[in-house]
């Protein structure tokens, strides 16, 4: 007897549609993490992280009726623009608020961030210390830019997926990645 096979993203959306909560339940475990990656290139704390998550999923809800789906991964690309949106709509939010703006990368943070990076230790405490430094690191360039390095570096997606899902040229991606990571650069080899 075969395991029964797991629905696809697009019939769970179709179900969770007509009103099948199971369904919608199995989208949001099975994507939330994505969310998570997303929002965490955003945003430190885990409280922050988990309020995009639910914003997303509940603008993902919303608007099932408006999903069309034209091939396997147009679900995750539609739910990974809404997360980006719900991302860009929590950082106005705090621009309005400034005491609660991300943190800076202090200079000794910058020194172990500069450590970790030559010694590349692969133990659990370098490794979190690592992934909170990057943070603060990411922290320091545009949305914008921060957004297609998470797309491209972290989610996966092709250049010319992004620029689909931003409405932008395939070449604007480029020069924002390329800017991206030259700023990043700049930054790390100001403590190397």
């Amino acid at each position: 007897m075969h395991p029964p096979e797991e629905p696809t993203d697009d019939a769970l959306v179709a179900a969770a549609g007509a009103g099948d909560e199971r369904a919608f339940e199995q989208l949001f475990e099975r994507h939330r993490r994505q969310v998570a990656r997303i929002a965490s290139r955003f945003f430190p704390q885990r409280e922050q992280i988990e309020e995009i998550i639910q914003e997303s999923f509940t603008k993902v809800y919303l608007a099932l009726g408006s999903y069309h789906g034209t091939h396997d991964a147009s679900f995750k690309a539609w739910l990974t623009q809404i997360a980006v949106n719900s991302c860009y709509d929590q950082l106005r939010r705090v621009r309005r608020r400034p005491e609660q703006a991300l943190g800076e990368l202090e200079e000794s943070e910058g020194h172990k961030l500069a450590a970790q990076v030559r010694s590349a230790g692969s133990n659990v405490e370098s490794a979190l210390v690592s992934r909170d430094l990057a943070v603060k690191l990411l922290a320091r360039i545009s949305p914008d830019d921060r957004l297609v390095l998470t797309l491209l570096d972290v989610e996966g997606f092709s250049v010319a997926e992004i620029a689909e899902m931003l409405n932008w040229s395939v070449s604007k991606v480029k020069v924002r990645a390329h800017r991206a990571r030259a700023h990043l650069r700049r930054v790390l080899g100001r403590f190397l």
